[in-house]
């Protein structure tokens, strides 16, 4: 079920591996083992779970803490508030979970919980299930959960939910009792107000009982195709459909959530990647999308293609498409998305919720705590992507999110990325944060080191950190170790602090032998400088000044000329004055360094 590249071996045995954060990095682990039995005439369910914990923490756990995420579709419910008292409240939320009736809201629910056998004293608080523990959890011990629960599956409102805008039956996403992660930094156990999550690496087995008429897609490999259809319906395969439900069986191996879709007018498609990845694609029976969604699936394996090479090898044997939800939305091997787009849109949602299989399902980042890591990842990747797939020759295909987030810069209402997701007063801001600041983290980065280390950085930190929960700072060592530059202080101005990057050119004196250059760092976030000085004559040449906190020089970025202390105000950049004379002068022509201000980058120089 993984391809050759990987062992399971390898992912689970993680223990003492690499330096973070002052630890050996370890993580914990889940089995996941269920059976839901689905009535789609009141949208409610029924579900066992068995889950076997294993604490490789140096820790012993005395308690545990249960995700119960359809408990936000609730009035009064966190989420429900939140949406009503931000000011610039999401539009497909605002005050619809106050409007929800008792057979709309959605709701899940623990009815009996045991550990290994014994019954637990728990307590539901919104949307976590606190748990007190019969026995404590040792280092290196595995405990086993049973549970029974009821869930209700609301109206469709934010990623979950039943009949959504376009008629998809059922977007069953965190829709089980999840656990909550915990790590180097203890129990995530944050409540679900709208925003991203967080998840322990497990193995789900996973049996859906619904209405014989449903087509599932989702998370996981089906194990009985033949019962239920699910891609031989068009190989002349006779399907047993027994009763009126049939039960669909899927196994997800290594991933840290498992998501499902079914509508009753699913068209199923497949299409095999380049690299021999199974591509299913699920959309609603309509006319109006048909063409749109064929001409996806080719594009779909350019995209694999264009991710393989730029970040690392997709391990898995199958990835999904889905029409649900409420736009876009990543998930373990798959993504759902609405699906009644513009062929371009349906492309370019693709393309960043299939670079999230890679920035988030491979590489879990903490998303509540980072979420710039993920969201601002895929938009640089996925960006980079379209302007190849769709032939789109842009210079710089990041410039749309280094003007968003100049804009926010400039707009007074910025935050630091380190702000927790659920804590940023608008959600313009937050969103201007994670996805666009985020993707500048990126492309500046690129500037700052080249874009070939850029590149390098990437597939190393896929190497590196695939299967486990990179931190910021683990980033940033392997851009250190790639570059040979010192990268700590880019780290923590960009992501710790609202520091803007301004430089101007001050002033202009002219001599027969020089021209003196004087710089000015406006903002408190350092940068090297790349100067371009056109001359008369039509020549022109780029000067290099070394940011000295990075004690390192880029390569090919011009004449290096003495280093620039950050402290130091103004710089005097001495250039030798040519029989032409100097016609322009441009800080940062490439526009790859976020500056704030580029009013002041430019400086021509008036005819004598």
């Amino acid at each position: 079920m993984f391809k050759n590249t990987f062992t399971l071996i390898l992912l689970i045995s993680i223990s003492a591996v690499l330096a973070q954060n002052n630890t050996s990095y370890w993580q914990q682990y889940a089995d996941y083992e269920m059976e839901i039995d689905f009535d789609d005439k009141n949208y409610q369910y029924e579900g066992e779970q068995k889950l076997v914990y294993t604490n490789n923490s140096p820790d012993t756990l005395n308690r545990v803490f249960y995700h119960m995420y359809f408990n936000a579709f609730q009035p009064g419910s966190e989420m429900d508030v939140r949406s009503r008292t931000i000011q610039d409240p999401d539009s497909r939320v605002r005050d619809r979970i106050s409007k929800l009736s008792e057979e709309e809201i959605g709701f899940m629910r623990a009815k009996s919980l045991k550990q290994d056998g014994k019954a637990l004293d728990y307590e539901l608080a919104g949307t976590v299930l606190e748990v007190e523990l019969a026995e404590p959890i040792l280092p290196g011990n595995s405990t086993t959960f049973e549970m029974e629960f009821l869930g209700q599956v609301p109206v469709q409102i934010r990623r979950s939910g039943r009949n959504n805008a376009e008629g998809v039956e059922l977007s069953m996403t965190q829709w089980y009792p999840k656990m909550a992660e915990y790590d180097f930094e203890g129990w995530h156990a944050d409540p679900y107000i709208g925003r991203e999550f967080h998840g322990v690496w497990a193995d789900f087995d996973v049996k859906i009982t619904i209405d014989k008429d449903f087509i599932l897609g989702g998370s996981g490999y089906i194990q009985n195709p033949n019962e239920v259809g699910y891609g031989y319906e068009d190989e002349g395969v006779k399907v047993r459909r027994r009763g009126k439900k049939l039960t669909w069986h899927f196994v997800a191996p290594d991933v840290h959530d498992f998501t499902w879709a079914a509508d009753k007018d699913y068209i199923h498609d497949k299409v095999t990647g380049n690299d021999g990845t199974t591509l299913h694609f699920l959309y609603k029976d309509n006319d109006d999308i048909k063409e749109n969604w064929k001409n996806l699936q080719s594009k779909t394996v350019q995209l694999l293609d264009y991710f393989n090479e730029h970040i690392g090898p997709y391990p898995y044997d199958q990835y999904s498409i889905i029409q649900g939800g409420d736009g876009g939305m990543e998930y373990a091997m798959c993504t759902l998305i609405t699906g009644e787009r513009e062929f371009g849109s349906l492309v370019g949602v693709t393309a960043h919720e299939m670079a999230h299989a890679w920035f988030q399902h491979i590489l879990a980042t903490d998303e509540a705590q980072h979420e710039w890591m993920d969201e601002g990842f895929t938009s640089y990747i996925s960006g980079l992507a379209m302007n190849k797939v769709m032939d789109q020759n842009r210079e710089n295909p990041t410039a749309g999110n280094y003007k968003g987030y100049i804009s926010l810069a400039n707009s007074g209402y910025e935050q630091p990325q380190s702000t927790h997701a659920d804590r940023y007063e608008y959600n313009q801001a937050y969103g201007t944060s994670a996805y666009s600041k985020g993707a500048v983290f990126l492309g500046q980065l690129g500037y700052l080191i080249g874009k070939e280390n850029l590149e390098k950085v990437l597939n190393r930190y896929f190497d590196e950190w695939k299967f486990k929960h990179p931190t910021p700072n683990d980033f940033i060592r392997v851009a250190e170790k790639v570059s040979g530059a010192e990268l700590s202080w880019y780290l923590n101005d960009w992501t710790r602090t609202t520091n803007t990057v301004d430089y101007g050119i001050k002033d202009v004196s002219v001599d027969r032998q020089n021209t003196i250059v004087t710089l000015e760092r406006i903002g408190l976030t350092p940068m090297p400088l790349e100067v371009k000085v056109d001359y008369k004559g039509g020549t022109s040449e780029t000067y290099y000044i070394p940011l000295r906190m990075m004690r390192w020089e880029k390569p090919n970025a011009g004449e290096v000329v003495e280093d620039w202390p950050w402290a130091y105000p103004t710089y005097d950049l001495q250039i030798p004055t040519t029989q032409y004379g100097i016609e322009r002068i441009e800080i940062d022509p490439s526009g790859y360094m976020a500056d704030v201000n580029r009013d002041n980058n430019i400086e021509v120089l008036e005819e004598e």
